[in-house]
């Protein structure tokens, strides 16, 4: 995104607009300042006929009134970029003028252009700061603004009677009394070109420093910008999109959580889960790029964008898995859970939708743990205002019985409780429990044994598995595999498991590759390059 194309687009143009008004309005109110003091100031001294009858006041009245015009035309409405940059240089250039004129009636003996000459200068500097413009358009605009500063001072002191003038002078400048009109004239007028000459460069230079850091600052935002591409998902903690940045050139996927979720609860659990997830660095575990806040304040976070599919998208697609497969799968959520139990962190939405199976680094079948969204500290979470006692933290299929009872007094053998019903699904292709209400899903929980897989599923499964399975699914935390880790060896362990290599892997993808495709497709919708801007003054 260029300068010029920025300027003339909506949100550049509407800048400009707001800047020059204010240029505008700032100029005027100190024009009318020194218009009020000139008229006051005589009339405490008992000069009535300075504060009414002076000429120069009328000058001084019009110059700032090309200020106030400025204003007037640039405060409200939606203005052309054309428009807005020629009331700025005709309003500039009219307000100079008569200023400059107003010099022509102030006593020549208090060095009139050396009081115009530092009011334009200050005038100058504001613009500077004020109105984004290149060094050339502000070179540009005080060379015409100096044309009338440097004529009136030429015809001022061409006119002087230059005996009084020597009389008035002659103890500071006793040399004005040997000089001709035209000689002091353009004595005077070359001293006010070189010091309008110096301001010229000053404020230029301030134009090019300022105009360039907001063309940095505009760049550091625009690079900033995530721009989402289509929708791929939604969940209880947010919407994920495929997204475009203009700095990393990895594929990224962006989560929001929608401003109508944004509720006291729902802000904290999403800041801790992308902060959380951002200290795990298992190969296993989804990697965060980025995460803050819009200026909206909608909450982000951008992570790898995974190409594959969930869990429960596979089994949708092509059924339950071989065990050999599913127990490949688990040891590898297994093992990103080990990571995070280690830290102390627990998942507490372990399902089949948080579950991504990718192809990364060559090898097929790489699973990705997903969505710490209510993750839980187990040792250092003290923050009681993030506890709602009323409510499930977690998919209803996959809670474990403490977890139902009380969130607050779950660990990771809830963890488990939810992978071994994750593996149930996977050799089934049915959760292990269900029913019409939430109710009656949590009620079967806590009360009701699963039923076997292998009944489930109508043919036999290896014994040891089932078992094992099972065993996560006690309601009693202590009669489950008490870590991920030993989880993990169980799946090893268990005997009369044919192997799943990469090539049964790749073998398959290549089977049914284009019907997973095809489902995660048919999930996802374009969003027309919608960008998510970051709110730079909340970056920490």
């Amino acid at each position: 995104m260029t300068s010029v194309s920025f300027e003339y687009s909506e949100e550049g143009r509407a800048f400009l607009q707001r800047r020059v008004a204010r240029y505008g309005l700032h100029g005027a109110n100190i024009g009318w300042f020194f218009l009020v003091l000139r008229i006051v100031e005589p009339l405490i001294h008992g000069h009535f006929e300075w504060a009414i009858f002076d000429r120069s006041l009328a000058y001084h009245f019009f110059g700032a009134l090309g200020f106030q015009a400025i204003w007037l035309l640039c405060r409200t409405g939606t203005r052309s970029v054309r428009f807005i940059r020629t009331v700025e240089a005709v309003g500039t250039l009219f307000a100079c003028s008569f200023y400059c004129l107003m010099m022509n009636s102030l006593p020549v003996f208090n060095r009139p252009e050396f009081i115009v000459l530092l009011a334009l200068s200050f005038g100058m500097f504001a613009r500077a700061v004020y109105v984004p413009s290149s060094s050339r358009r502000t070179l540009f605009i005080m060379s015409l603004s100096g044309l009338p500063l440097l004529a009136v001072s030429f015809y001022l002191y061409f006119n002087v009677d230059i005996q009084r003038l020597a009389e008035r002078w002659a103890d500071e400048a006793p040399w004005v009394a040997d000089e001709t009109p035209g000689t002091l004239a353009l004595g005077v007028t070359a001293w006010v070109a070189a010091w309008w000459v110096v301001a010229t460069v000053i404020c230029s230079a301030a134009s090019n420093v300022i105009y360039g850091l907001r063309k940095e600052v505009r760049n550091i935002k625009r690079l900033g910008q995530y721009t989402l591409v289509e929708k791929l998902g939604e969940g209880g903690m947010g919407m994920v999109y495929r997204a475009e940045h203009a700095m990393l050139r990895r594929p990224t996927a962006v989560k929001l959580l929608p401003i109508e979720k944004a509720g006291e609860l729902s802000v904290a659990r999403f800041e801790k889960e992308v902060q959380f997830t951002a200290m795990l660095t298992h190969p296993n575990t989804v990697t965060i790029f980025d995460y803050g806040r819009t200026p909206d304040s909608v909450f982000y976070y951008a992570m790898e964008h995974l190409d594959g599919a969930t869990l429960e998208t596979v089994v949708k697609a092509t059924g339950p898995m071989p065990p050999a497969r599913a127990v490949h799968v688990l040891m590898q959520a297994a093992d990103a859970l080990a990571e995070a139990h280690g830290r102390d962190l627990i998942h507490r939405d372990i399902k089949p939708t948080n579950i991504m199976l990718v192809e990364q680094g060559g090898h097929p079948d790489v699973a990705k743990v997903l969505d710490f969204g209510l993750v839980k500290e187990l040792e250092r979470d003290k923050d009681l205002s993030l506890t709602d006692a009323g409510a499930i933290a977690g998919t209803p299929r996959y809670l474990s019985p403490e977890a139902i009872k009380s969130s607050e007094h779950t660990d990771a053998r809830s963890d488990i409780y939810a992978l071994g019903a994750v593996g149930y699904y996977l050799l089934t292709g049915s959760h292990v429990f269900d029913g019409g209400t939430v109710v009656e899903v949590c009620a079967a929980h806590l009360h009701r044994a699963p039923t076997p897989p292998s009944k489930r599923l109508g043919k036999p499964l290896p014994a040891a598995l089932e078992r094992l399975i099972l065993s996560c699914l006690e309601k009693q935390p202590e009669s489950r595999p008490q870590s991920a880790a030993e989880f993990r060896q169980a799946l090893r362990s268990c005997p009369d498991l044919a192997s799943w290599s990469e090539d049964d892997a790749r073998a398959w993808w290549e089977r049914f590759g284009a019907r997973v495709k095809a489902a995660n497709q048919s999930a996802s919708v374009p969003v027309a390059g919608k960008t998510v801007d970051i709110d730079m003054a909340r970056r920490r």
